[in-house]
């Protein structure tokens, strides 16, 4: 399997960069017998934008994908599988923020949880976690948080449907199921470009091999090799095959994470069967409304408590138009659901992408994350 090529020039562990320096050797002689980071995680107020996880371990899974290790912070509540999480990281002087679904089953029980990281293309946090990140490394974290999670009361057969690095949340519920013996009657369906860029390839086909119930699909969009499972396809998957991979897709209740289009049309599958109920998605991205004529024209965004003025335009968030002038406004999924970006609208008139709604009152509070300015914009930030 080939990795990343950051994989074979890992440069030296913070631990190592600090036995290096004689600074940090004598601020580690008087923080002694805690590392300097854990004395000032000590003295840190323990909110969830205070939390700091340090990196115990880095594993590459797939191509330019990796699981990291975390150690839990003081105060950690735990988490639910299929939750995901805020990750905070300095990136040339530059906090950046952003969520990543926990990998890892709540009941591990050395003090550690993953989060699994696919490097996309332009992606600053994604690259710089997968290439630059090293063991003893500090990040931030918020709690966990999200909705696509199993029931207490588990459903009798389960379909859980992923594309690339969808299959991170989806993973934890399995080995959550695993772990409490409740792998029972359930269809897997992974899709991914290759066998090599699989992430969890190994590990599903391992599930499947030792639970009975448990049936794994995998799709293989770019690879033409020879097949070594039963379960291996070559193409992309499309709802309308469900019938075929599991006839009885309308009696289950079913999880899907992935690509945008994908979701889409589970979802339209969903609803035309009239049972849109039994379908939850997770969404990495926000779902965009297309703009209309007239949504997509130059506009004026003043920033007034920062006192930056910047030119935006209806087809770009306020909170990009925010970082490309330099600010660095508090925010936390990038995807409207944590809230942790609103802020009051002073003047001027915003439309929310996901849903075309329009704040344009003094006073009305606006996630500058998925809203976009429509005209001339004051914004309290």
């Amino acid at each position: 399997m080939s990795f990343h090529n950051a994989a074979s020039t890992r440069r030296s562990t913070s631990a190592e960069r600090a036995a290096a320096s004689p600074w940090m050797r004598a601020v580690s002689a008087l923080t002694y017998p805690l590392s300097p980071g854990d004395f000032i995680d000590s003295l840190l107020p323990h909110t969830p934008r205070a939390a700091r996880g340090r990196v115990e371990h880095i594993e590459r899974n797939g191509l330019d994908a990796a699981t990291i290790t975390l150690r839990c912070p003081r105060g950690w509540h735990g988490h639910q599988a299929g939750q995901f999480i805020n990750v905070g990281v300095d990136i040339d002087g530059v906090r950046h923020t952003r969520c990543y679904s926990i990998s890892s089953a709540p009941e591990r029980d050395d003090g550690c949880f993953t989060i699994t990281v696919k490097a996309i293309d332009n992606g600053r946090v994604s690259n710089h976690l997968v290439d630059n990140l090293m063991q003893g490394d500090v990040v931030l974290l918020g709690e966990p948080t999200g909705e696509f999670v199993l029931p207490t009361e588990l459903p009798q057969k389960l379909l859980l449907i992923a594309a690339g690095s969808g299959i991170t949340p989806v993973i934890s519920m399995l080995e959550s199921l695993q772990a409490k013996d409740r792998i029972g009657d359930i269809v897997v369906i992974h899709s991914a470009p290759s066998p090599e860029a699989m992430i969890f390839g190994s590990e599903l086909e391992q599930m499947a091999q030792r639970h009975a119930g448990l049936t794994l699909h995998r799709f293989y969009t770019q690879h033409t090799g020879e097949s070594r499972h039963a379960g291996e396809h070559r193409g992309r998957f499309a709802p309308a095959k469900l019938s075929r991979l599991c006839p009885d897709w309308q009696d289950r209740q079913v999880w899907a994470c992935g690509p945008d289009a994908l979701l889409q049309s589970l979802e339209q599958q969903f609803d035309t069967a009239g049972i849109a109920d039994h379908l939850h998605v997770e969404r990495f991205r926000p779902a965009l409304r297309a703009a209309v004529p007239g949504e997509v024209k130059e506009a004026q965004v003043q920033f007034s408590r920062s006192a930056v003025s910047a030119t935006g335009n209806g087809a770009q968030s306020l909170l990009e138009l925010a970082e490309a002038s330099g600010l660095s406004p508090e925010h936390g999924c990038r995807m409207g659901i944590c809230h942790g970006c609103t802020t009051t609208l002073k003047a001027g008139c915003v439309r929310d992408m996901r849903n075309g709604e329009v704040f344009n009152e003094e006073g009305d509070l606006v996630q500058i994350c998925v809203c976009a300015p429509v005209g001339d914009v004051d914004l309290e930030l």
